[in-house]
């Protein structure tokens, strides 16, 4: 086996809640791209179509699922589906969440229906989608592997009315080394990324307020916000063979943002 070998998702099924938002469906087209058979799922579905065109065009296939992860029987039967499909699932991307950009609100008086929205979207969404494929995984024997999208208001706070969405984020960092911890034993490695600002229609309120971007980029050394594309390589990484000693960890791919606070 070459190095980059170790690198494809050949043979893999990976399940990817939220697979037709901006992150989910460029990481879905990237699983796709190196070998994986990809399960994408959305509450909606009304871009299910344009995503699964997208995971065709990378030369693999995938099916859709109409399903809330938000809700305990959606994620089972969105489990279900898959083993029906394809047998199997090796690997859970979470990307449902963000919100931030719609509950801003002081600290002081953040809102308790706006910060049970956010914890529902973010922390919620992440555990039962995981816990019902984890199941699965344990249930194989062939172990697998769970990537989050914690974020860098993780570790950081911003003046903008964040209170929600760090503690969301924060949760999604704390369970990830949790999680890491308690599933090595059945060979199903946890990891997660940690980006900064990436440019996505979530967000498009804020960057499009030219203080407010300033102000981001001013703080990123490589002087942008992120793209999805920077996403992906690291999505790979973290989901493949080449990272199989690699668990508990959350990158940051935040173009220096961390390293300079």
């Amino acid at each position: 086996m070459g190095q980059l070998d170790r690198f494809s998702l050949e043979g893999r099924v990976a399940v990817v809640a939220g697979g037709t938002g901006a992150i989910g469906s460029a990481i879905a087209e990237a699983f796709a791209g190196v070998g994986a058979k990809v399960a994408i799922v959305d509450r909606t579905c009304r871009r299910c179509d344009e995503t699964l065109a997208r995971i065709r065009a990378a030369g693999s296939e995938g099916i859709a699922i109409t399903a809330d992860m938000t809700v305990e029987a959606d994620a089972e039967r969105m489990v279900e589906e898959t083993l029906q499909a394809y047998g199997r699932i090796d690997i859970v991307v979470n990307a449902i969440g963000g919100g931030a950009g719609k509950a801003l609100h002081p600290a002081e008086a953040y809102p308790r229906d706006a910060w049970d929205w956010i914890m529902e979207l973010n922390v919620r969404s992440t555990l039962l989608a995981t816990q019902a494929c984890a199941r699965a995984m344990i249930a194989s024997g062939h172990g697998g592997s769970v990537l989050n999208i914690s974020s860098v208001r993780a570790n950081l706070g911003i003046n903008a009315g964040y209170s929600a969405y760090v503690a969301a984020k924060g949760a999604i960092s704390s369970l990830t080394r949790q999680w890491a911890t308690e599933w090595a034993k059945y060979g199903i490695r946890v990891n997660a990324i940690m980006p900064t600002f990436v440019d996505t229609p979530q967000v498009a309120s804020l960057l499009a307020d030219p203080e407010f971007k300033a102000g981001i980029i001013s703080r990123i050394p490589l002087g942008r916000v992120g793209e999805t594309r920077d996403l992906v390589g690291a999505a790979i990484f973290l989901s493949s063979d080449a990272a199989s000693f690699v668990t508990g960890q959350i990158l940051g791919i935040d173009g220096g943002l961390t390293a300079t606070q």
